[in-house]
């Protein structure tokens, strides 16, 4: 798929999927298995990998259900595969401690704090970048020197996972539009005092950074991220996108609209208490929407809506969830790559419980994205890196220490906004902005 600033309407998504779905077919036709092959090579292609593969994944909440059902229809393919799973609850942050030894799995989600350049390092490449991006979308994230390294679990879009009725009850009856709007909707909710009106998650960390997910959306331009973002010094000055999109993390801090004592959340009771209406938002990705809707009463509570933005243009960024990949010391690598490829393509996990579009080129369009037909709401790819750009904003990020991918900087400006830390948002930005302003001149020469 090109995605040089490709735009992606509703319809004309339906419409290519559909015609994709049906190329699909086609070919599943013309490549099925010629009935009269022999005995021998059809004992041999049944056959197929064997062995003990160990899978890893962030799902703590289905890891013993919906995983091991899918191992189970797994071995109906492939019997001679034994799959275990092992769901890390601090995936980040317990991977990369891991990934300094071999034993990291056979299977893995490639995780987002590892930078592109370093991947090769640590993952077994899956493929020719331009074969595979025949039959998968999202695959250039994670690819390097013309090799793919990971396929994605999913297509998502980022924005704000919401319980309707907090808000409706809050006297809020549409989603609000530009910040101001939404923190007028988090006051209100407030003032009615049945909910907490923004829940951070701050102590498991990790949904912190779901938050620089919607940088796009702040921005109003798919052009920012990759394009714009490593060739300013401007990246967190006052009226630029980081700088809008974190002062609504401050501010919502500062005023008492998050929860009370931020070192106390717990993500899988965050997931309850929105259902249940005891939350009133939380900025997360797509993914999170379909794990809601099944704890609430009425799943018709639960809705979604983008990020608040000045910008003129509301663009909800479709982009990777977590990339699955093979680590390159494992054993067992074609038994883990037909893990991959059937999870991937038969599975149904990209839209029934990670809440996006699946990655396989022609797959059917997910309820989540249809409810968006008939809005102003668009749907656009980040437009890629300069030639000879690609992964600079991660090395500037690196050597700059700032962590964008990382839950640090963002609980330094929930701290300082509810008076733990004695410093104000300006002089958390103007520290990130000096340290991005010499890594830049640092690692891209200007």
């Amino acid at each position: 798929m090109k995605t040089n600033k490709a735009f992606i309407s509703l319809m004309s998504v339906a419409l290519v999927g559909s015609m994709l779905a049906g190329c699909s077919k086609d070919n599943a036709a013309n490549n099925a298995p010629n009935q009269g092959a022999e005995n021998g090579q059809a004992e041999n292609a049944a056959k197929g990998p064997s062995g003990e593969i160990t899978v890893l994944t962030q799902r703590t909440d289905i890891v013993d259900t919906v995983f091991k059902a899918y191992a189970d229809e797994f071995n109906k393919t492939y019997p001679d595969v034994k799959v275990n799973f092992q769901a890390l609850s601090d995936y980040e942050g317990q991977i990369t401690v891991r990934m300094n030894s071999d034993d990291y799995g056979d299977v893995l989600l490639v995780p987002t704090s590892i930078p592109l350049a370093d991947t090769p390092e640590f993952f077994e490449p899956l493929g020719d970048l331009a074969e595979m991006s025949k039959e998968y979308i999202g695959l250039e994230e994670r690819a390097v020197d013309g090799k793919a390294y990971g396929i994605p679990i999913a297509v998502n879009f980022s924005g704000v996972l919401y319980n309707k009725k907090v808000f409706n009850d809050a006297g809020v009856t549409k989603a609000p539009r530009t910040i101001d709007e939404f923190m007028s909707a988090l006051r209100a909710i407030k003032d009615k005092g049945d909910a907490t009106p923004l829940y951070t998650n701050y102590a498991d960390g990790w949904p912190l950074t779901q938050w620089e997910a919607v940088l796009t959306t702040v921005a109003g331009k798919v052009d920012y991220v990759n394009v714009d973002q490593p060739n300013t010094d401007e990246n967190f000055v006052s009226g630029k996108p980081h700088y809008e999109l974190y002062k609504v993390m401050y501010d919502a801090a500062k005023e008492g609209l998050i929860e009370k004592d931020p070192t106390t959340t717990n993500w899988e009771a965050s997931k309850a208490d929105i259902a249940n209406g005891k939350i009133g938002a939380m900025v997360l990705g797509s993914w999170a929407i379909g794990q809601v809707q099944a704890l609430a009463p009425n799943k018709d509570d639960i809705a979604y809506m983008p990020f608040p933005t000045n910008a003129s243009e509301i663009i909800m960024p479709l982009a990777d969830d977590y990339t699955l990949g093979i680590n390159k010391n494992s054993d067992n690598k074609e038994a883990a790559r037909a893990w991959i490829d059937w999870f991937v393509k038969e599975s149904g996990y990209p839209t029934e419980q990670a809440g996006g579009m699946s990655p396989v080129i022609g797959a059917p369009l997910p309820e989540t994205l249809k409810q968006f037909e008939g809005t102003d709401v668009k749907f656009e790819l980040q437009t890629p890196a300069k030639a000879g750009q690609e992964g600079l904003v991660d090395k500037i990020d690196k050597d700059a220490e700032i962590g964008l991918w990382q839950p640090e900087f963002k609980k330094r400006i929930i701290e300082a906004g509810i008076g733990n830390l004695d410093e104000s948002y300006d002089d958390i930005m103007k520290d990130l902005n000096d340290a991005w302003v010499k890594s830049r001149a640092k690692v891209s020469g200007k």
